[in-house]
């Protein structure tokens, strides 16, 4: 999810309940009717019934997706990133949870024709690295089952909370959660507050889930996430890829899916605490713009 000065969270440590996401009238009338999860719907009725590439359902905008840009969703430009790396030919389609046969994005069409009906059924995020490992064409270094394992944490725990903070919680950095996930879905004011209470409510309740206590500190977030950020780099040390591979994989993805987006300047972050902490660590912006050099190649 720019060279503005990061503004830091308050100096005390800061505390969130869901239920205070929204109006209190609103938050009673949650409590007393809780609100309907739908089954995620069959195949968007755009897909097409044929595809000579393959086709990555992610969070994006349309234009940015008809662009091939990266994705504003640190899980979808996971494999958006990889995927690329790995010399998969696809496209992407701007899509939504509610959208997918799996329930989740990303998912992936396979390239498909009328005669091969069976190459339509839809891969979802767990399963595209053993697509990659049948039809990639790239060398994608294969990284040690037990020493990718033993930093994925950080990436899985203290960064991903930290973002879901910064990005669902963080009031500074409201303005640019409605642009991504509440104004493309409706200009209503009751639907917007349904909308971002449900987000809020559900990354706090993610957050709480993973830390194990009974309310969600932000500076304790941030300073983790920064601790996270500082151990990648000492592990990254020199070197241009992770653990000393050869080419980038999908630990260095990973990690890239979520400096991107706090480095980058297509989402105008307000709480830039995550976007200065990475910045002090010069080698992991170093490897951010080698990934996006390779998969975007910018100009300039």
């Amino acid at each position: 999810m720019s060279s503005e000065t990061p503004r830091a969270p308050n100096a005390r440590p800061n505390t969130t309940s869901g239920w205070l996401a929204i109006p209190a009238p609103l938050a009673r009338l949650f409590k007393r009717f809780p609100l309907l999860t739908y089954p995620p719907n069959e195949l968007p009725a755009r897909s097409p019934s044929a595809r000579d590439v393959a086709t990555l359902y992610v969070f994006i905008s349309d234009r940015d997706a008809l662009n091939g840009l990266p994705s504003f969703n640190p899980s979808c430009l996971k494999w958006q990133t990889f995927l690329k790396l790995s010399g998969i030919d696809f496209r992407i389609v701007s899509s939504n949870n509610h959208a997918s046969p799996t329930g989740a994005l990303p998912f992936l069409l396979p390239p498909s024709s009328p005669n091969t009906p069976s190459a339509r059924t839809p891969i979802p995020s767990n399963k595209l690295e053993d697509y990659v490992a049948l039809h990639g064409t790239s060398n994608v270094s294969a990284i040690p089952g037990f020493k990718q394992e033993t930093y994925e944490s950080l990436l899985s725990f203290q960064i991903r909370n930290a973002w879901l903070y910064a990005l669902y919680l963080s009031r500074p950095n409201s303005d640019l959660l409605a642009q991504l996930y509440i104004t493309p879905v409706s200009a209503s004011q009751i639907v917007s507050a349904t909308v971002l209470y449900q987000l809020r409510h559900a990354a706090e309740a993610e957050i709480l889930k993973s830390i194990g206590t009974p309310v969600v500190n932000s500076t304790m977030l941030y300073k983790g996430a920064e601790e996270a950020f500082g151990a990648l780099s000492s592990v990254l040390g020199s070197q241009d890829w992770f653990f000393e591979s050869p080419s980038p994989g999908l630990f260095d993805a990973t990690l890239f899916s979520y400096t991107h987006l706090l480095l980058g300047d297509s989402l105008a972050w307000q709480d830039r605490t995550l976007a200065d902490s990475v910045k002090g660590y010069p080698n992991l912006v170093r490897h951010r713009d080698r990934i996006l050099q390779i998969c975007w190649n910018p100009k300039g």
